[in-house]
């Protein structure tokens, strides 16, 4: 079964191209195509994609309302957010809506066709550069802890990824470099589906709510060092 595309942007060139790139491979296809957000909600709802490639800059309804507007529909698609800009409000903007992946229009191509492969098989991802500003984003509007009481005894295992075996710890550090489950596969030397078990476990066992939740612990852990 090939994995059903809609392609969503306004250049017409953007489209042809995306159109060729992914007409060459053997398990996607290309089922419609929209130049504005209004004509990507309606083709959604008439065509029933499995991934939708929305651009966000767009006339009339923008990617991100039509990212909202595809998401709320029953058996909604995955919804692959493809952009020249990588301002935070957009970023921010998409994931609020919905999207299951946001990348750069500068990617390789063969990165753009593996990220609409990964987001139809029910992952999330965002490219490196954007997972990498979102979290230190985040650690530097997070609250510093309070210093604890001198006779205070330190809490046992308080680290979150106590309770995680050193290969989890391994993928915890890769999801939170912006790795997919496929390109960690790569790195460990194991299959994608044992990858895709290890996230699995790490969603369960850090209660996390997306990869960006798991990048922001490997970040916070040390995992990930923090660029000076």
């Amino acid at each position: 079964m090939s994995v059903r595309v809609l392609l969503v942007d306004d250049q017409p060139l953007m489209l042809v191209g995306l159109g060729i790139l992914i007409g060459d491979t053997d398990d996607l296809e290309v089922v419609g195509q929209a130049g504005d957000g209004h004509e990507a909600v309606r083709l959604v709802r008439e065509l029933r994609p499995d991934v939708v490639v929305m651009d966000i800059r767009m006339p009339g309804m923008d990617g991100i309302e039509a990212t909202r507007q595809a998401t709320a529909e029953p058996d909604p698609p995955k919804v692959l957010v493809l952009t020249t800009f990588d301002h935070d409000e957009y970023v921010y903007g998409a994931l609020r809506a919905g999207a299951s992946g946001f990348l750069l229009k500068s990617m390789a191509l063969d990165a753009i066709l593996e990220a609409i492969r990964v987001v139809a098989a029910g992952d999330a991802l965002i490219a490196p550069s954007v997972t990498r500003r979102l979290i230190a984003d985040f650690a530097g509007t997070s609250a510093t802890p309070a210093a604890p009481e001198p006779d205070a005894e330190p809490a046992a295992d308080a680290s979150p990824i106590a309770g995680i075996t050193s290969r989890e710890q391994e993928v915890l550090a890769l999801v939170g470099q912006g790795l997919s489950n496929t390109e960690i596969a790569e790195r460990l030397v194991i299959s994608a589906a044992t990858a895709k078990t290890h996230v699995a476990r790490l969603f369960a066992k850090l209660e996390a709510r997306d990869r960006v939740h798991l990048a922001i612990i490997a970040f916070e852990t040390g995992l990930v060092p923090r660029r000076r």
